[in-house]
């Protein structure tokens, strides 16, 4: 990581949340996008802007978000195709450039995910939505003082939950370690609720989610991720043994059949009370109201021990970037539409209330309220510093989906916790090239 990253990362996550969601609307400023203006298509010939994404769950929200840019810019069509959810997208996204179906935009996660992708890269550092992204949201796309990606917006994740089956159930002290997270699940269990809904048959749910509470619980998660690289550490020892509990425990109080449900069941049984609790974040939001806008779910930890003052914390971080194709041939386009999504009213609308975003810049202001409750759990955890980091765009590129699969033979009993982590290593090793 270069000296950079390095500082960026440093900075309190406690302040730059903040900032994010107390800041005052920034004045629009002669010429740009917030007043209508569109030099790039205003009056040119009609061009088409290829968008290739990954959350599925602001698809929706993402299209009629189209139809408002298209009815300022008549001259710009923009085709979004959305690849998330159970499929991969980085699989799909390499598919793209080797069938030469290129993109304009599309998304990429940052730090060595970045470096993957340099070449087709376009630098956005000249952009006018700089000087208002949060310090820290531009660490995962800086290289060499450039920034090369614009952050989609900040979240986080932990364990969700419904707090009507927890009263129901009796729990009145939220859980803060892993026996007070297992003597919940019993509670639950004797007053016939299904504790955990897990969502394993997806890799990224355990691959990156999941495996990452390792990670973020080392002493110094950048010091043994390059030691993975250098050879200095190895998977296993005691917080890779703490973190393993806890997943045993989620699959000892789960739904039978962990492994043969997807995100969409995952979240569905969660969002309709069949389950109290799941591993999830904010940008489940969106969907849980549409099935149940009723529900009221706030995040709770993933402890992995019964030190409740190191596990009183929550994941967060910057969980994509919109980058710009330096190929292609509509980049004025292109860079249009990225500054009128941060920039217009509308846009900045659009990110908050319908796409329920915690915003990755200092010149959006947000609502709680408009960003739901799980949103405003996580905000309070990170007014506190109770914040860890996220550390899966580091990895070695493509080994987040290994890493997942060694998991769920792992959790179908396949393989032991030791053969896990041989198993990780085998991947990390192979998957590994110079720094």
């Amino acid at each position: 990581m270069n000296k950079g990253m390095k500082k960026a990362a440093a900075l309190s996550m406690s302040a730059v949340l903040l900032a994010g969601v107390t800041a005052g609307c920034a004045s629009n400023q002669p010429g740009n996008t917030a007043a209508g203006g569109n030099t790039a298509a205003g009056g040119g010939k009609p061009v088409t802007l290829k968008i290739f994404q990954f959350k599925v769950e602001i698809n929706e929200a993402l299209n009629k978000m189209k139809d408002e840019y298209e009815k300022t810019h008549p001259n710009v069509k923009l085709q979004i195709e959305t690849v998330g959810g159970g499929a991969d997208y980085g699989a799909a996204l390499k598919t793209k450039f080797a069938s030469n179906d290129q993109p304009d935009i599309f998304n990429n996660g940052g730090f060595r995910e970045a470096d993957t992708w340099m070449e087709h890269l376009e630098d956005l550092s000249d952009q006018p939505w700089v000087k208002d992204v949060l310090p820290v949201a531009k660490a995962p796309m800086t290289k060499d003082g450039k920034l090369y990606g614009m952050p989609m917006n900040i979240e986080g994740y932990g364990l969700l939950y419904n707090k009507d089956l927890f009263a129901k159930a009796g729990i009145t002290e939220l859980p803060k370690t892993l026996t007070q997270l297992e003597d919940a699940a019993k509670k639950l269990q004797a007053a016939g609720i299904t504790p955990f809904s897990n969502g394993y048959q997806e890799w990224w749910i355990l691959g990156i989610h999941n495996l990452n509470v390792a990670f973020a619980r080392q002493a110094d998660p950048d010091k043994f991720i390059n030691g993975l690289y250098d050879g200095s550490q190895k998977f296993g020892g005691p917080v890779f043994d703490d973190w393993t509990k806890l997943l045993d425990l989620t699959v000892k109080y789960g739904q039978p059949n962990p492994l043969t449900t997807d995100y969409n069941t995952q979240v569905t049984n969660f969002a309709s009370g069949k389950a109290a609790m799941m591993q999830q974040g904010n940008w489940t939001q969106v969907q849980i109201d549409k099935i149940n806008p009723n529900i009221k779910v706030g995040v709770l930890p993933m402890p992995i021990n019964d030190d409740a003052a190191a596990n009183d914390k929550v994941f967060i971080g910057v969980p994509n970037n919109w980058v710009i194709n330096k190929d292609s041939k509509v980049k004025a386009e292109a860079k249009e539409f990225l500054n009128w999504m941060v920039t217009s009213d509308t846009g900045k609308q659009y990110m908050t209330k319908e796409f329920k975003f915690i915003p990755a810049f200092s010149n959006i202001p947000a609502d709680e309220k408009d960003l739901g409750s799980i949103a405003s759990d996580l905000l309070k955890y990170s007014k506190e510093n109770k914040v860890l980091s996220w550390n899966w765009p580091k990895y070695p590129d493509g080994a987040t989906q290994e890493l997942g699969a060694t998991m769920q033979a792992y959790v179908a009993g396949k393989i032991k916790k030791d053969q896990m982590y041989s198993d990780f290593q085998k991947t990390w090793d192979n998957l590994k090239v110079k720094k």
